[in-house]
């Protein structure tokens, strides 16, 4: 399983002869990334409807040269009608397969955080993360969430760190990935201006737990 980080929440995985593209958003989008990273996409994965998450016109090109298919929850599909969504929800199982094998997508729990800037249609009131599974491999990947009780295991997390009300900061970052039982923690949601991390400090708090914290760089790939 091979995975790239993209800026925000953005992930291109790739496995069993399938390519997985997670939450494109707007931020950091270049317009060269669909034509030159983003291709041959089989998957796409929206976890929520921010625009940090999903970008519109991103999605329409990639699945009308591609057919890719697209998932994501009812809300999405609601906020952008002229996608063609294969809604989803916690508790289903998305099934992948390739001539080399199946890939088993879990949709899992998330709980995006509430501050007042979110007034006025902004409320995320469906939210999911998403469990990708080969066989080999689990990686997670929680969704823009703050903390809540779960069960999940996995052998790679990609986990928001920069809090601000929204998602996790570091300390439950840190707390929620030793949970799963991870082996290799990836930070993520920390590239918006408007809401600052300061990625070293974020590493401290990991080490702190005992936990070693892998930054990825944006276009950076992890094989797992």
């Amino acid at each position: 399983m091979k995975i790239t980080r993209y800026a925000q929440s953005c992930l291109l995985i790739e496995t069993e002869g399938k390519r997985i593209l997670v939450d494109p958003g707007c931020l950091g989008f270049e317009e060269s990334l669909v034509d030159s990273k983003w291709i041959n996409i089989d998957v796409i994965l929206i976890t929520h409807k921010h625009g940090d998450h999903c970008e519109e016109k991103t999605l329409k090109k990639i699945i009308e040269r591609d057919n890719a298919k697209l998932y994501s929850t009812k809300e999405v599909a609601e906020t952008y009608p002229e996608l063609n969504f294969d809604i989803v929800k916690e508790g289903d199982i998305i099934d992948v397969m390739s001539d080399e094998g199946g890939v088993k997508v879990e949709v899992v729990k998330a709980v995006h955080g509430y501050i007042p800037l979110l007034k006025g249609g902004k409320e995320i009131q469906e939210n999911v993360g998403y469990i990708v599974d080969d066989c080999k491999r689990r990686a997670y990947i929680t969704s823009d969430t703050i903390c809540f009780d779960n069960d999940h295991k996995c052998d790679i997390i990609f986990v928001p760190v920069s809090n601000h009300g929204l998602v996790m900061g570091a300390f439950e970052a840190a707390l929620f990935s030793k949970e799963t039982g991870a082996e290799i923690i990836v930070p993520v949601h920390y590239d918006n201006p408007k809401f600052p991390t300061e990625i070293d400090k974020v590493k401290e708090e990991f080490d702190k737990q005992g936990i070693n914290l892998k930054v990825l760089g944006i276009g950076e790939s992890i094989e797992i």
